[in-house]
């Protein structure tokens, strides 16, 4: 979406600027609708465009943050995430894909988790592209 890794840096820092020091769970910035949590040391956002409707994208990050909570075993903070990142790619990748919802409901992404973990494992090659395809599809980052 942005032209250069440099505007979307940017933009990242801009949008924590803003969200930070607030304690709302929706911002607009840059024709964007931002939807956003903070748990300890991590923020969590979900970006659309001005126009998606906040209620599904707060229902996104509702998802992502239970599932990431379970996962995690109640430990959602950055290092736990960093440290179990393969999960939380998992995580997004049953939520959206490609920029469309799948699912919203945490039970289900964490059954389907757990079954794509417990099926004959995770070789290298699935770890990898599942990692691609959820970098492509949500871009989020842990900031300071």
């Amino acid at each position: 979406m942005f032209p250069s890794v440099k505007e979307q840096m940017v933009f990242e820092k801009n949008v924590f600027n803003k969200t930070s020091r607030t304690e709302s769970e929706i911002a607009f910035f840059g024709g964007m609708t931002i939807v956003y949590k903070s748990s300890i040391d991590l923020f969590l956002y979900v970006v659309g465009s001005a126009h998606e409707n906040e209620l599904m994208l707060m229902s996104v990050l509702t998802c992502l943050f239970e599932s990431l909570n379970h996962i995690l075993r109640k430990n959602v903070e950055k290092r736990w995430l960093l440290e179990n990142m393969d999960g939380a790619f998992l995580v997004l990748d049953e939520i959206v894909d490609g920029g469309v919802i799948l699912e919203s409901d945490p039970q289900q992404v964490i059954q389907k988790v757990n079954f794509r973990a417990d099926d004959g494992g995770l070789s290298e090659q699935s770890v990898a592209q599942v990692l691609q395809s959820a970098k492509e599809q949500i871009k989020w980052s842990l900031l300071k």
